[in-house]
């Protein structure tokens, strides 16, 4: 290995752990909570970008300078990797990050969970933002792992911004206007945005058929979390004592948890397990 993956490997032995994520707002928390409950010992560093949300409507020039800023703030409280939890900064970001970070600090992307829902069979719904539906990059990854699958590309408009904002009534309306345009017979539903992943059992009720199979819904969080792991030599161990910490970076500058995260399971046991340490 090269040194400095054995001084993470050592580290992470005898000393802290520590991961960051970085997204433009709270589409990391899935992620977050995921690391969580692999190791709860693991100090967490989130860095988001309060001030320049949202990144969708950013040019790509514009959105990876964003993301590069979040990121050297959470580099310099060395964390052992970083994890994107942002499908859209890391189709834009991703090379610049591992350009700047790498290898001293591992850069773990987010990619949409089609190639799993793809090997249940189909017919599979793939629900996105407007501009993820349609795109090459989806495209691609559906012509990669979806091959001959029943494979219906989903357009959520609003979603993702009424999930940053917890804005319930918004939340349903968007959640609603999806489920009719999923195909009825769906076996899976792709979520490929992380916001998406705070509203899932919503959304299965939404598109859930009576009498019919269990809807099966493919996040990424639970992947990523896990891969952040792989990536720095660092064993799941879900037993370990609840001693992680919380650090939350607003535009680089320290703060706390945006109110809005409270709304979700995710955001509630992160606070409260940080607070107890």
């Amino acid at each position: 290995m090269p040194h400095t993956t054995v001084q993470r490997a050592q580290s992470s032995m005898v000393g802290r752990v520590k991961i960051a994520l970085l997204d433009s707002g709270i589409g990391l928390l899935p992620a977050a909570a995921a690391v969580r409950r692999l190791r709860p010992d693991a100090d967490l560093v989130l860095t988001c970008d309060p001030e320049g949300m949202p990144w969708g409507q950013r040019t790509h020039e514009d959105l990876t300078g964003r993301a590069l800023a979040c990121a050297e703030a959470a580099a310099a409280l060395h964390p052992d990797a970083l994890i994107v939890g942002c499908n859209t900064a890391s189709v834009h970001a991703l090379p610049a990050l591992r350009a700047r970070l790498e290898p001293q600090i591992p850069v773990i992307g987010t990619v949409p969970a089609i190639k799993p829902a793809a090997a249940g069979g189909g017919p599979v719904a793939i629900w996105a933002t407007p501009a993820t539906t349609g795109s090459p990059y989806q495209r691609g990854l559906i012509k990669e792992f979806a091959a001959g699958i029943d494979v219906t590309e989903v357009p959520c408009p609003g979603l993702a911004d009424a999930v940053e904002h917890a804005d319930e009534a918004a939340i349903d309306r968007a959640i609603a206007a999806a489920a009719a345009l999923t195909p009825k017979n769906v076996r899976a539903v792709v979520l490929g945005c992380t916001h998406y992943e705070l509203v899932a059992e919503r959304i299965r009720a939404a598109v859930q058929q009576p009498g019919e199979a269990p809807l099966a819904l493919h996040g990424s969080a639970g992947a990523v979390a896990a891969q952040a792991l792989r990536r720095t030599h660092i064993e799941p161990a879900p037993d370990a004592p609840a001693t992680g910490s919380l650090t939350v970076l607003l535009t680089g500058r320290e703060g706390d948890l945006p109110a809005a995260a409270l709304a979700y399971a995710e955001g509630r046991r992160l606070k409260v397990t940080s607070a107890a340490h």
